[in-house]
């Protein structure tokens, strides 16, 4: 059921008028630029393209060649395998990518992580962590950063950078602990800085009504119907009660959520009108209008942020809906899956409520953004698929489905809008460095391709083919058939967004775009069939868990021990601690899964476990090329197959394992199936890297670079030195001697 070619168009046709008019402009001033050798770059960022799937999907045109990556293949160089850093996760990569450091340089080691300078429960976001570290003692930021993003350099040379929503680049000042360990200005700031969204305060939820739940609309309803200009060809039906009651907060203190506390003062009531918009003299309601009972429902026109009701037809597309006054311009969207026609069956979600961060270093920028493209929208949420947000446990699989690709397309098109609004307000900027989610939420959920995984998380027996391995039903073909089209779908709204930019920017008429454009990713993306518990593993191998802070990041996990002197009301001693770190090592390092189907060759379960080292007179300490300040004592990567994400609650116990055991079971069904983290060296993990436009040669295929060249490359083409800390190199291969 491959509907890409409507979705393809339907993101073309949204930003046309925008492109279209920016490209005639940039084009006659960047060839003035060329000329002039005043070079332009533009760096993209597509989380989680896989380097074989990309070039599988051109070759077979589920990617059209002359467009997006295939257009920059054509005209530029292309790396068959871009080599990401260790481990390589979202935040981990894209903070090397932007400052050319690994990650024990840049001291982002996970997503999440501990800060050692904190107690041992304390975490920290990897994309809202202090880049190059932060002093320990007395904790506060340093002047000697072992990293640094590449628009710190550039800025000082007078080089105009923009990062839209480029992890990292946020305008946030960092703290640990209650204490500032790095400002928003210089490292997290540029000329034009856009922050990734934040949650709103409101989980995504599904709802589930009847005919007794509508009754007939008033006088007061129709008439506001009718000057909204929409019409029914049957009579309104509004349900009798709100759906929901919303509250949000005025202030920026706060978000919104379902109740009136956090001083949420805002009340919104929502209902839900059907209509049904086809002439043809049968009742067959197919539209559902979301809006607020005490406002009404406005006619418009609606001034951004503002959307007014929300008339979402059956299967989409969602609409969204803004909560108006709330102090942090907090907004979600309403998609209807089922509406029949007698309203006998309905059913309905609210996605997740979200809005951009008001950090003060960047305000001018969100309240641009919000003014003109719209408050943050919904993006892929893994939890409705995955069944884990309230309301969505009656719903069927395929308008769960339904409801992700939906957020695919909307939220893509959403960032695309984003991307072209920071381009078009910066036409002399030097760099520019635009993020993208997708492909990787889809990845994530549709990388259903081993015949370990089972298709139904909820039942073990569907993998395999009936009989094979003992006692299982197979797995469901439909099911693989319809996840292996989500994934060509993500990889073609990816695509398009590429697209959009090269247009943006400007061409050659031969296709070659007028500025310097690099389009990369973090990583790649393995199937996984099971789910691991870190802590059962460690406390089946006799490891005291209790002495221990555990942080993974899909198959990657970093164990800090509770050391005295470092973390904040540590308890193991110094002369305790390297025992204990061996005593983690070895059990890690002697696991194996003993499951012979899904661990057929008897391989042992971590391919990589590595220790801090204790060599510079000061156990919990030291570090070195693997090891910075904030990674774990113990670094462990799992083999591909395996994630510590994924867990079910109540656990499912795999074919063949013993029932269930939340204290002891180790391996167990996963809830969704794609994953990376593991080595960074293995095909799978590979990152992406196609280039093309004046700086760069055209026709070139190189085997292998690493993703820390690209800034070094990037600080090249534009001329100014990077920092020392930098670890990457130019990649010389790929560059003109002198600019055409």
């Amino acid at each position: 059921m491959d509907r890409a070619p409507r979705a393809v168009a339907l993101v073309t046709a949204i930003v046309a008028a925008i492109a279209v008019a920016a490209c005639t402009h940039f084009a006659a001033a960047d060839e003035g630029r060329i000329k002039a050798s005043n070079p332009q770059v533009v760096v993209i960022s597509l989380d989680g393209a896989k380097s074989d799937l990309v070039q599988s999907y051109l070759a077979t045109g589920v990617l059209d060649k002359k467009t997006g990556l295939g257009r920059l293949k054509a005209h530029g160089v292309v790396a068959e395998q871009n080599v990401t850093v260790t481990p390589s996760v979202t935040a981990v990569a894209h903070i090397a990518i932007a400052t050319g450091s690994t990650a024990p340089h840049n001291d982002i080691p996970l997503n999440t992580f501990h800060p050692v300078a904190a107690s041992i429960g304390t975490g920290i976001s990897g994309f809202a962590a202090p880049i190059g570290g932060y002093q320990l003692s007395p904790l506060g930021a340093t002047t000697t950063p072992t990293a640094e993003p590449l628009w710190v350099q550039l800025r000082k040379a007078g080089k105009k950078v923009v990062t839209a929503t480029w992890p990292g680049s946020d305008g946030a000042d960092i703290s640990i602990a209650g204490t500032l360990v790095q400002a928003a200005v210089p490292a997290r700031t540029t000329d034009y800085t856009l922050p990734f969204g934040a949650f709103g305060g409101l989980g995504a939820q599904g709802f589930s009504l009847n005919a007794g739940s509508f009754v007939a609309a008033d006088a007061t309803l129709n008439g506001q119907l009718a000057a909204a200009g929409r019409v029914s060809f049957s009579p309104v039906q509004v349900t009798s009660a709100p759906v929901e009651t919303v509250f949000c907060a005025p202030a920026t203190t706060a978000t919104c959520g379902t109740t009136n506390a956090s001083g949420r003062t805002l009340r919104y009531d929502i209902k839900a009108a059907a209509l049904d918009t086809t002439d043809d003299d049968i009742v067959n309601y197919d539209t559902l209008v979301f809006f607020e009972a005490t406002a009404g429902i406005a006619p418009g026109p609606f001034a951004l942020p503002s959307t007014g009701p929300g008339y979402v037809k059956v299967g989409g597309p969602s609409g969204k809906f803004f909560f108006e006054g709330s102090g942090n311009k907090v907004g979600a969207a309403y998609f209807v899956s089922r509406l029949a026609a007698d309203l006998s069956t309905v059913r309905f979600a609210r996605y997740s409520a979200s809005f951009i961060p008001r950090n003060a270093p960047v305000l001018s920028v969100v309240d641009d953004i919000n003014n003109t493209v719209g408050f943050w929208a919904p993006q892929p949420d893994f939890r409705i698929p995955e069944r884990l947000s309230l309301g969505f446990g009656s719903f069927p699989d395929l308008e769960l489905e339904m409801m992700y690709r939906d957020q695919v397309e909307t939220w893509t098109t959403y960032q695309i809008q984003v991307a072209l609004r920071a381009i078009a307000q910066n036409p002399d900027a030097d760099l520019i460095m635009l993020y993208f989610e997708q492909p990787d939420g889809s990845g994530h959920q549709f990388t259903l391709t081993d015949p370990r995984q089972a298709t139904n998380p909820l039942d073990a027996t569907t993998v395999g083919t009936p009989g094979n391995p003992p006692g299982a039903v197979g797995q469901d073909a439909d099911k693989i058939a319809r996840y292996d089209g989500y994934l060509k779908f993500a990889y073609q709204q990816a695509n398009s967004a590429v697209e959009a930019i090269l247009n943006a920017v400007g061409s050659r008429p031969n296709g070659e775009p007028l500025r310097d454009v690099f389009v990369v990713s973090d990583h790649g993306m393995a199937p996984f069939h099971t789910a691991v518990s870190l802590r059962n593993l460690l406390s089946n191998a006799g490891v005291n868990v209790n002495l221990l802070g555990l942080r993974t990041t899909g198959p990657a996990a970093n164990v800090h021990v509770n050391l005295q002197g470092r973390e904040a009301g540590g308890t193991v001693t110094p002369a305790d601690y390297p025992g204990l770190v061996a005593q983690v090592a070895a059990a890690l390092q002697g696991a194996i899964d003993p499951n012979a189907f899904y661990n057929p060759g008897a391989a042992w379960l971590f391919s990589d476990v590595l220790t801090r080292p204790n060599d510079c007179g000061f156990p919990g300490f030291c570090t070195n090329e693997n090891i910075g300040q904030d990674t774990g004592d113990v670094v462990a990567l799992m083999i591909e197959g395996y994630n510590f994400d994924g867990s079910q609650s109540p656990g499912v116990a795999r074919l063949g394992d013993a029932p269930f055991n939340g204290t002891t079971t180790v391996y167990s069904v996963p809830n969704f199936y794609g994953a990376h983290g593991h080595n960074s060296e293995l095909p799978a993990m590979s990152a992406i890297l196609y280039a093309a436009g004046p700086s760069l040669k055209q026709l070139r295929k190189l085997d292998v670079i690493h993703n820390i060249d690209v800034a070094p490359t990037v600080m090249e083409i534009l001329g100014v030195a990077p920092a020392l800390t930098v670890d990457g190199a130019v990649i010389p291969k790929i560059l003109r001697k002198q600019r055409d």
